[in-house]
């Protein structure tokens, strides 16, 4: 043996003794509990967070449907579907599906990992990376963003849950009140009529004319806001104040209804769905690539986008959701569990949509791609459409499916703007929670208002582009490159193995380290090198103040990169710019486990572990004996 390994192997039993030595086993402890010994006291149990203590989950599975009912939500039945129809069918699933597997899924164990280990919310987990402070505030925009028009979404589907209990469902029937000439029943037998593309069902017009009084063009601005989309909408975000106002105690109760009910109805859907005429030719639509399109990078950008979406990574409600939980809570299941429940939805939704889509292009034998408009509306064209057809109680059914939209979104909503409530009560602590929370409704309530006038569903695909797709992008890509290559991928992979007891695979360190930065920066710079104004109804491009204030909300979110970048170095300690810029590339001194006791062995272990393959991985996190 040379004097190199010997000087190894000696340094690895030296580790042994140490790590041996000073530990021993318990079986009667929770995972959160630690003993330590002293000389006054030879058992004393000291429980996790019993230092700045932080609110915990009630039991791990509210903890797993909360991030299902976030997670899985409208991003899945509302998003997806018209997202896939706008981009091929199955020519967006295959790339869809390769980014679950390569980007989605990881990111959304790494940002679980973060949110756990640091026991905090979407900034303060920058405490591992100082200089990237910046990246908590981009993202919390972003989230802002979003929640507002979700909670619009919300509004939508009170709407028509109320519209459900009339005797005839509204949308069934061309109502001279708002239809036009084109218009067609989709409850009449279209068997006998020559529809022509013109022609526009009765769903569609009533939820672009009623419901929306949308407007054809930004021309003359975009009008004032209906009333009763207000009145919907200030209902959504007094619920989402109610579930907010005491913390994930409250949240964690809602999850239960949230997270599970709507399979019930999806899935009732889509039983009838496959049995309507033509379905399986909308299905085979959905499930059959177009190669052509597949090598589109323009598909891959909606496929990521829509990733980003689905799962809410990016965004930070992760890091804050499992910022509650216990340090040694396996969250590596949970992230799995979660995916896969997205991946299943997703297809779920889609399978009912394009079976949809079929009948209507069997009935008025036009192509699939050509019978319904695209946009942020189809699930409120093609989803009741479906309900119309169901020949008993299609209002029960009516009911039921929007109740189920608005579960999905007051989950998703409720993660988002938790995310947002979190990182203010970090920032504000001597705040009460309830008072954050009731101005952070208030303030998006009244942002929420441009959206429900006639030209608001412009705005929100203007804000769905940039401040949903476009700031996530630039996100992540920094978020990525901040955790694996400046707090280093070996430093993120010991701390996994030091809070969940076991290493990593390839798998995970190729996507975190190379993939995911490389591939989402060649989609994103070609995706902005081909990039084409929006268009509204008329094919007209948007007016250019519009455009301006998309980039203006995207610039104002990236800019909080140098912005905090900048403030943080100036605040280090040094000499000189250079050993202030050195010094916020390094974890902060509060980085690390909330509990100063597991911080503590936290610490020992960094300086004590030895990397060798002959050396088992001593179980020193559930009981630990110091002397």
């Amino acid at each position: 043996m040379s004097t190199k390994s010997s000087r190894s192997s000696e340094k690895g039993a030296e580790y042994l003794n140490y790590a041996f030595d000073e530990v021993s086993y318990g079986d009667s402890k929770s995972p959160n509990e630690t003993t330590v010994a002293d000389n006054s006291n030879p058992s004393i149990i000291i429980q996790a967070e019993t230092n700045d203590q932080r609110e915990n989950w009630d039991s791990p599975v509210e903890f797993l449907l909360s991030c299902i009912s976030m997670s899985v939500g409208l991003g899945n039945i509302w998003r997806f579907p018209f997202v896939a129809y706008e981009n091929g069918g199955g020519a967006f699933l295959v790339p869809y599906l390769i980014v679950l597997a390569f980007i989605g899924r990881p990111l959304y164990f790494l940002e679980m990992v973060l949110g756990q280990f640091s026991s905090s919310g979407s900034v303060k987990i920058w405490d591992c990376v100082p200089i990237a402070k910046g990246i908590g505030y981009g993202q919390a925009l972003a989230t802002w963003c979003v929640v507002t028009y979700y909670c619009v979404l919300m509004a939508l589907s009170f709407f028509y849950l109320f519209a459900s209990f009339q005797a005839v469902l509204p949308w069934t029937e061309c109502d001279p009140e708002w239809a036009t000439e084109n218009c067609y029943s989709t409850t009449a037998n279209l068997s006998g009529y020559n529809l022509t593309s013109e022609n526009v069902s009765s769903a569609e017009e009533y939820f672009k004319i009623y419901v929306l009084k949308k407007i054809p063009n930004m021309d003359s601005g975009l009008g004032v806001p209906d009333w009763r989309l207000t009145l919907c909408l200030l209902l959504c975000w007094s619920l989402v104040f109610a579930m907010l106002a005491k913390g994930v105690s409250s949240s964690g109760k809602v999850a239960y209804f949230t997270a599970i009910f709507p399979y019930v109805v999806l899935i009732t859907l889509l039983i009838r769905g496959c049995t309507l005429p033509g379905a399986g030719d909308g299905i085979l639509y959905f499930i059959t690539p177009d190669w052509e399109k597949v090598l589109t990078p323009d598909v891959w950008y909606a496929a990521v986008t829509q990733c980003f979406f689905s799962l809410s990574v990016g965004f930070g409600p992760i890091s804050t959701f499992a910022s509650y939980n216990p340090f040694r809570h396996p969250i590596y299941r949970d992230s799995t569990i979660v995916s896969l429940a997205d991946t299943f939805t997703s297809i779920l939704a889609g399978v009912t949509i394009f079976a949809i889509l079929g009948n209507l292009s069997y009935e008025t034998n036009q192509p699939i791609e050509n019978v319904v408009e695209g946009g942020t509306g189809l699930a409120f064209i093609s989803y009741p459409e479906a309900i119309s057809k169901f020949e008993s109680v299609p209002q029960l059914f009516s009911v039921l499916f929007f109740l189920m939209l608005i579960t999905l979104a007051i989950g998703s909503a409720a993660g988002l703007a938790g995310c947002i409530i979190t990182i203010l009560c970090d920032d504000l602590p001597h705040i009460p929670r309830w008072i954050i929370t009731a101005v952070v409704c208030a303030a998006s309530f009244l942002i929420g208002l441009v959206y429900v006038t006639p030209g608001g569903q412009y705005i929100l695909d203007l804000v769905d582009y940039f401040g949903g797709g476009f700031i996530i992008y630039v996100m992540v890509i920094a978020e990525t490159i901040a955790v694996c290559w400046v707090y280093g991928l070996e430093q993120i992979v010991k701390d996994i193995r030091f809070m969940l007891d076991f290493g990593l695979g390839i798998y995970w360190k190729l996507t975190w380290c190379i993939f995911i930065p490389i591939a989402l920066a060649v989609i994103f710079i070609y995706a902005m090198v081909v990039y084409e104004p929006l268009k509204t109804d008329d094919g007209e491009p948007y007016p250019p103040s519009a455009n301006a204030a998309g980039w203006l909300v995207a610039a104002i979110a990236i800019l909080q990169l140098p912005i905090w970048g900048a403030y943080v170095v100036h605040k280090q300690s040094g000499a000189t710019w250079i050993q202030r810029f050195k010094t916020s590339l390094l974890p902060a001194e509060e980085w690390g486990p909330k509990d100063s006791e597991t911080k503590q062995f936290w610490l020992n272990y960094n300086k004590q572990y030895v990397r060798f393959s002959w050396i088992p991985n001593p179980k020193w996190l559930s009981n630990c004996k110091a002397r």
